[in-house]
């Protein structure tokens, strides 16, 4: 054989090698990260599931405990690594494009202990956009202290960003889909590219489900595939969506171009609006507090009134774009799905009485709303079907779940909506571009 074939196989089989252990340093980091979280979160919880809330420490604390985390988080973030701040998909994606830096000995230590901070206070923020961002600088810091030649960067990086969202959720094909569909103008495609990312993926998934949980992230009734006759509801689901999509995405701006405005003392104001917010929402409901898993568990026991849904839904909605605006990390992944599950069960418990034959479980539409959400907001229906059967089980849905992510995608596409990480992206860039003509 050649020898330029022979050197060129050693070079593919050792960006495989590499990817296996940028998926073990993700996979163990990562359950670090969670486990370290969820000790917080009982923490956390305990402040607020306390006796005597009338007393005057049962107030304090948690508000002090809230504007604690907030500021830190801030203050780590804007001191040491401004890129650290929000999810840091879109900083992924500019430094695939290589326009965006991967400071990796700064944003690491950054990401890690700042998020820990901003979603162990409260904030309706998810733990999976600090572990796909964590994982995509240990890919560039395996690539810097192996020595791997700069074509190698891109793929491990890609392959790190994988094994993050495969460990925050437990849903490996998900970590795979995502890279491929959402970074898909980014990603540079080779067969052993798309390998590193499948191997980083599934290696990262493994040790989390070892070291952490191997079980669903959302444990709920796994529902029976509905009737073919019953496939046009999903469609207007799909539709109702794409809506919803499209003003998130601009609302989610408007959030954060406010809070970038604000001056020093504004800005502190700011966070001392946050932390009593999130404190007093705590008091009088724990639940509403976090990425969303516990408000899910609560709708989808379904015995909620459509005025309890809707209020659930703008309320956390709000608080959504409240928290990603302040500009701290944490991701949008989990606040959107748990949107998605409280229209979508709002949604089937509306028609029920309309179509009861058509819909014997009107859960099956929470699980389609997960899909429907992510298609019509980050713009990548596939990940956000793939996802939402990975995170409930739900393998019978494939169907509508399609029909709802395609028609979804469809729908905000011809209104003018816009993948939310380019658009993040483009403001990152247009930021910096003001900064340098200053």
């Amino acid at each position: 054989m050649d020898q330029r074939f022979i050197d060129a196989d050693t070079k593919n089989f050792s960006l495989i090698f590499f990817a296996f252990v940028v998926g073990i340093v993700v996979g163990v980091i990562s359950s670090i990260f969670r486990l370290s979280l969820a000790y917080i979160e009982m923490l956390r919880d305990s402040l607020y599931t306390g006796e005597g809330h009338l007393g005057l420490s049962n107030w304090i604390l948690p508000f002090l405990f809230a504007v604690g985390g907030i500021g830190i988080a801030l203050l780590l973030v804007k001191r040491f690594a401004p890129e650290a701040s929000g999810s840091g998909v879109h900083e992924i994606e500019g430094a695939l494009d290589e326009i965006r830096p991967l400071r990796w000995k700064r944003v690491l230590p950054v990401k890690f202990f700042a998020s820990l901070f901003s979603l162990g206070s409260g904030l309706l923020l998810g733990r999976e956009g600090p572990t796909v961002q964590i994982g995509a600088n240990i890919g560039k810091m395996i690539k810097d202290l192996f020595r791997r030649p700069d074509n190698k960067t891109n793929p491990l990086v890609s392959a790190g960003a994988a094994a993050g969202l495969a460990s925050a959720f437990n849903a490996p094909l998900s970590g795979i889909i995502f890279v491929i569909e959402e970074m898909q103008e980014h990603f540079r495609w080779s067969f052993f590219s798309v390998a590193a990312i499948m191997v980083a993926s599934g290696t990262a998934d493994f040790v989390v489900r070892v070291l952490v949980d191997a079980d669903p992230v959302i444990k709920m009734m796994v529902f029976p595939d509905p009737a073919l006759s019953a496939i046009w509801l999903f469609i207007i689901l799909g539709a109702l969506f794409g809506f919803v999509g499209q003003i998130f995405n601009q609302l989610l701006i408007v959030s954060l171009d406010y809070f970038a405005s604000l001056s020093q003392k504004k800005t502190v104001l700011s966070l001392i609006t946050a932390g009593l917010l999130i404190s007093v929402i705590g008091i009088l409901n724990p639940a509403m507090l976090g990425g969303g898993y516990t408000a899910i568990r609560q709708v989808l026991d379904l015995s909620h009134t459509q005025q309890f849904l809707i209020g659930l839904f703008l309320i956390r909605l709000f608080l959504t774009l409240f928290s990603y605006g302040l500009g701290v990390p944490g991701g949008i992944f989990a606040p959107l799905l748990a949107l998605g599950v409280i229209f979508g069960t709002l949604y089937g418990n509306i028609m029920q009485p309309y179509f009861p034959a058509l819909i014997p479980y009107p859960g099956v539409f929470a699980v389609a709303g997960m899909a429907g959400i992510f298609a019509s907001t980050v713009r990548a229906p596939l990940t956000g079907l793939v996802l939402a059967i990975e995170m409930t089980s739900n393998f019978e849905l494939i169907l509508p779940l399609i029909i709802t992510s395609v028609t979804a995608s469809l729908v905000t596409a011809q209104l003018g909506n816009r993948p939310v990480y380019t658009i993040l992206l483009e403001r990152t860039m247009s930021i910096k571009k003001s900064a340098q003509g200053r």
